[in-house]
């Protein structure tokens, strides 16, 4: 194969070879992102446990843990399985549990893995008591908290709280402590609302923490946690660990909430011009919502980046060129609406990167990571990502 053949994403020694859309991964932004959130939360003597879901990857785990395992976050039991495989065994699984998920977490407590639980019911804590009995082992479970009504949970005052904690109790499960999670502070966007957002989260939480205590239960862990809330926390008194996931390679939804700059936004998806329409202000690549996702999150921000904000090869942005429309495997790459700016002048076969808007749903549609350096067209190393549920 002669050196201007396109190649796949597991043999292509550079960009220029790489056969489009393909995934990337800034391993300089990556490892600064990662070190950012770290430091940040080991000023302020909260542990963090960052949330794999986004990354999904052995390989950028490593990076997060370069002489250990430490505690992560997982939202899929497949990546409770894929990241105990790898030597990973205090685990959070952030998402409600159901009696097939509280079946399959038992086994892999069985198996040594310290993986902890979500639940708000009573419901949820008999059963959860009932797969523990049957395979044999003690379960540990948080208690979920709404904080800012996103999603599920209990709030703080709410009475089935301590009703949760006593079907634990009598379930056999140990109560690990209360566990929140700011989901709304993906709709701010200035200072002072994450700031606030954060400070609501924190006391929400150990509000919860306090009412428990005070009804004679143990609460020894208080986890709050989103990227934005992270980031802008004042004060985390009262909190034991932070959890996060998107900040590792952030996003345009990211930069529209104010948490990063385009600069920081680690992931990329290398696309191919393969057209134009010079009399509609179009030029046609070959990465679609499949390469993209289907994800429009800016759309509610105060700047709309489309289906996501395009790059030169290098990583520079062009000023207003967003992709403004998706189908399968095509992007329309346009001047955002009410910008005076020009079209760029990318002929046939150039590359372009594409920022995306979320970059959890956008790494999923691909299988691994190309990882590239700044200032560099080669691709240095492959990394792969584990997908399913």
């Amino acid at each position: 194969m002669s050196g201007t053949d396109h190649q796949t994403s597991e043999t292509a020694a550079t960009l220029g070879m790489l056969a489009t859309p393909a995934l990337l991964l800034d391993e300089h932004r990556l490892d600064r992102n990662l070190a950012r959130l770290s430091s940040r939360l080991a000023e302020r003597g909260v542990v963090l446990r960052p949330h794999m879901k986004t990354a999904k990857s052995i390989d950028v785990a490593r990076r997060a843990y370069p002489s250990g395992s430490g505690p992560i976050t997982v939202s899929t039991l497949a990546e409770a399985d894929y990241f105990a495989r790898h030597g990973f065994r205090d685990m959070t699984y952030a998402v409600g549990l159901a009696p097939h998920t509280a079946e399959r977490a038992m086994r892999l407590r069985k198996a040594d893995v310290d993986l902890k639980v979500l639940l708000d019911s009573p419901e949820q804590a008999r059963m959860l008591g009932a797969a523990g009995r049957a395979a044999g082992v003690t379960p540990t479970a948080f208690i979920e908290i709404d904080c800012d009504g996103h999603r599920g949970g209990l709030t703080a005052n709410n009475p089935k709280l301590i009703a949760v904690a006593v079907a634990l109790g009598e379930a056999g499960v140990k109560l690990a402590g209360v566990l929140t999670h700011a989901g709304e502070s993906y709709s701010l966007f200035t200072p002072e609302a994450l700031v606030t957002a954060a400070e609501n989260e924190r006391a929400v939480a150990v509000a919860a923490a306090e009412a428990l205590r005070a009804a004679g239960h143990q609460c020894a862990i208080v986890s709050v946690g989103s990227t934005p809330t992270a980031h802008f926390a004042e004060d985390l008194t009262g909190v034991t660990e932070m959890r996060a996931g998107v900040y590792m390679f952030f996003d345009l939804v990211m930069h529209g909430v104010g948490v990063c700059t385009t600069e920081d936004i680690a992931i990329s998806v290398l696309a191919t011009v393969i057209g134009t329409k010079s009399e509609k202000g179009w030029i046609l690549v070959d990465a679609g919502w499949m390469a993209l996702s289907r994800d429009r999150g800016t759309a509610a921000q105060r700047v709309d980046q489309g289906y996501g904000l395009v790059c030169d090869v290098a990583g520079k942005v062009y000023p207003d060129l967003i992709v403004s429309q998706a189908s399968q495997e095509h992007g329309i790459l346009a001047i955002r609406p009410g910008s005076s700016g020009a079209l760029p002048d990318l002929p046939i076969g150039a590359k372009v990167r594409i920022l995306p808007n979320h970059a959890c749903a956008t790494a999923s549609q691909h299988e691994l990571y190309n990882v590239v350096s700044a200032g560099s067209d080669a691709i240095h190393a492959r990394w792969p990502r584990m997908r399913g549920w």
